[in-house]
């Protein structure tokens, strides 16, 4: 697996036409961030050795090497997922490769269904904290450097990027949650017992990525920022049926406001 990261890492840095240090995971309906990023180079994910491709309907699938807010970052333009069939270490296998290209800081982003009652449709969550709900641990297996075989995970999310966010929020006014990620393997969305069941457990919000690339980047030492664009409510009192298209067309419609986050904290990260 090593052998693969370090080979994939080597055919990527000969191309790179910058030397990024944070990278962005846009997710389902999130792509859109892409255009505010000035591309210099573009790799579809099936030219690059060693990379899985995305099947999922709105994920581009492309590797992006520019400037975001005049700080030069690496993005991932499509995610991988476990329910496509791949396993853990492919999932995150792009986040070793980051870590293996010096990338320091990850910023993650997801749509996902409502548990906390107090949401709304649009909502933009913070990601505070999160439940590991995956059959099969990103960690299982050998131990891959530079990660220790036992890391630790009491602040998966950075409170710093969370209080810098917060400051953003409120300086821009955009209403921002806060909140715990549970993340399933899916790809069916939760039935209503199911979603009741994950508030019950602590969850405010539920869905089907994020987290193993999360692990994974803080096994490599990252820092990291999630956050999530609440799509549904299904585990509402009255439950509705919900779509991928709907999902869709619920994140598109936060898009600005999360485009607008995501880019001052890259800006502020630059300015520390």
């Amino acid at each position: 697996m090593y052998e693969k990261i370090r080979e994939t890492a080597d055919w990527l840095r000969k191309r790179m036409p910058n030397s990024p240090k944070t990278a962005v995971v846009l997710g389902t309906g999130l792509g859109h961030l892409a255009e505010h990023i000035e591309k210099l180079l573009c790799i579809p994910y099936r030219e690059i050795p060693n990379f899985p491709v995305s099947t999922v309907e709105g994920h581009a699938g492309q590797l992006i090497f520019g400037r975001l807010a005049g700080t030069d970052i690496m993005a991932m333009e499509g995610r991988f997922h476990f329910y496509e069939g791949y396993t853990m270490q492919q999932v995150t296998f792009p986040v070793r490769v980051m870590n293996e290209l010096g990338i320091t800081t990850l910023f993650v982003s997801n749509a996902a269904g409502g548990t906390n009652p107090a949401f709304r449709i649009g909502d933009i969550m913070i990601i505070t904290d999160h439940i590991n709900f995956m059959p099969e641990h990103p960690l299982h297996g050998p131990n891959i450097p530079p990660g220790p075989r036992f890391p630790d995970m009491s602040e998966a999310y950075s409170k710093q990027l969370i209080a810098r966010a917060d400051n953003i929020a409120a300086a821009k006014g955009i209403k921002v949650q806060h909140g715990v990620y549970l993340a399933t393997q899916g790809p069916t969305f939760e039935t209503p017992a199911e979603y009741k069941m994950f508030a019950r457990l602590g969850a405010d919000a539920v869905g089907m990525s994020t987290v193993p690339e999360v692990i994974v980047a803080r096994h490599c030492g990252m820092d990291c920022f999630g956050v999530s664009v609440i799509t549904d409510l299904g585990g509402m009192d009255v439950p509705e049926k919900v779509t991928h298209e709907e999902v869709q067309r619920a994140a598109e419609a936060a898009q600005p406001n999360m485009a607008m986050l995501i880019e001052e904290m890259v800006k502020n990260k630059m300015e520390e």
